[in-house]
C-alpha cells in the first residue's frame, strides 16, 4: 500500500555571489527539503452496504486529532499491488475446521493474486510461530503450503500477527496494500505479546489492515461456546483499528463467502494524502477521520498513524 510518508522534494538553488569576469562561475547548489505526506486507503460504503467508487476529492473532508488538513492527492485505488499475509490458526481447538479454512484460502488466492503483481505469504500459528512460505506470486505454491498444515497444540494469536507485522510487513517498502488476513478462533494461551494494544500498534506502524475471520460460530464443528463472545469482540477491534474488516460466518462452508467479500473491499478503495499542519516530529499516534459530505455514505479506514520522529 501507500506508505504513510511519501518522500517527495522542493528544490531551492542558491546561486553564487558575483564573481570577477575571469573567474568562472561556481555550480548551483541544491537544497533537498523533505515532504511527508500522510496517506490512508479507505473504503466507502451507503445505506444498503454497497460499495461507492464514482467519488471525487470535492466529496470529502480530512481531519488529524480534529483539525482540518488539506487534501493534496486523491485517487482511486483499484488496481494496487497487494501484499497478502494469510495468517492461520492451527492450534488444536481449530482441528475440525481446519479443511474448510484450508480449502477458502486456496479459494481467494487463486481469484485475488496476480502474477508479477501481487504476492502472498503464509503463516501458521498454535505453540509457536512458523512462516511456512514467505512472499511470492506463485499460487500452486502457496496452495501446497496451505494443504500441508495440520492442527495440534496451544495458540500464541497475538505473537502471530505482532511479528507478522515487524518482521514481514513493516520491512516492505513501496506502493502496496498491506494486508493480515487473520483466521482464528480468536483464543491466545501462549504468547509473549501480552495486550491487544501492542499488536494494534504495530500493525499501524506496518500499515497494516487486519481481515479477521472468526471461526466461533456455532456451525463449525468442535466450535468454542463460552468464550466465543469475547474472543470475536478481539478481532473486530483488531480490524476495526487498522482499516480492515471483521467477518463472523455462521457455519464453515460461509468462510469461502468471507475472501469473497475482502476480494472485492481490496479492489473498491481510494488513496488520499495530506502533509499534516502538525509538525512535530514526536512519534506520537495522531487520530485521522475522514467526513464525506452525503451523511448517508460510510467510510472505514485505519484510525491513525504515528508521526515520524527524530529518534533513531
Amino acid at each position: 500500500m501507500a506508505l504513510p510518508f511519501l518522500a517527495n522534494t522542493f528544490l531551492l538553488f542558491a546561486f553564487p555571489a558575483a564573481e570577477p569576469p575571469q573567474v568562472s562561475p561556481q555550480p548551483s547548489i541544491i537544497i533537498k527539503i523533505p515532504v511527508e505526506y500522510v496517506s490512508v486507503l479507505f473504503t466507502v460504503t451507503d445505506k444498503k452496504n454497497h460499495y461507492v467508487t464514482n467519488l471525487k476529492q470535492t466529496d470529502f473532508k480530512v481531519y488529524e486529532d480534529d483539525k482540518p488538513q488539506n487534501i493534496l492527492i486523491f485517487r482511486g485505488e483499484t488496481d494496487l499491488p497487494l501484499k497478502i499475509a494469510l495468517v492461520i490458526d492451527t492450534s488444536a481447538s481449530i482441528t475440525g475446521k481446519l479443511k474448510f479454512e484450508q480449502e477458502s484460502a486456496v479459494e481467494f488466492l487463486q481469484s485475488i493474486l496476480r502474477r508479477g503483481k501481487d504476492e502472498a505469504l503464509l503463516v501458521t500459528f498454535d505453540s509457536n510461530v512458523e512462516l511456512v512460505q514467505d512472499f511470492t506470486d506463485d499460487v500452486d505454491l502457496l496452495s501446497k503450503a496451505i494443504r500441508r498444515i495440520r492442527a495440534g497444540g496451544g495458540t500464541a494469536l497475538y505473537d502471530a500477527v505482532y511479528r507478522t507485522c515487524q518482521e514481514k510487513l513493516l520491512t516492505q517498502k513501496g506502493n502496496y496494500r498491506k494486508v493480515i488476513i487473520l483466521i482464528t478462533d480468536g483464543d491466545d494461551n501462549q504468547s509473549r505479546v501480552q495486550s491487544l494494544t501492542e499488536v494494534i500498534d504495530m500493525a499501524q506502524r506496518a500499515e497494516a489492515a487486519i481481515y479477521s475471520i472468526s471461526t466461533n460460530a456455532s456451525g463449525f464443528p468442535f466450535s468454542i461456546r463460552g468464550d466465543s463472545r469475547k474472543f470475536d469482540k478481539i478481532l473486530k477491534e483488531m480490524a476495526d483499528q487498522t482499516g480492515g474488516r471483521g467477518f463472523f460466518p455462521f457455519k464453515a462452508q460461509d468462510l469461502s463467502l468471507s475472501f469473497e467479500e475482502i476480494g472485492r473491499e481490496l479492489r473498491s478503495q481510494y488513496n488520499l494524502a495530506y502533509v499534516s499542519t502538525n509538525s512535530a516530529r514526536d512519534g506520537r499516534f495522531r487520530l485521522i477521520k475522514i467526513v464525506p459530505d452525503e451523511t448517508h455514505l460510510h467510510v472505514k479506514a485505519r484510525r491513525g498513524y504515528f508521526a515520524p520522529s527524530n529518534v533513531k
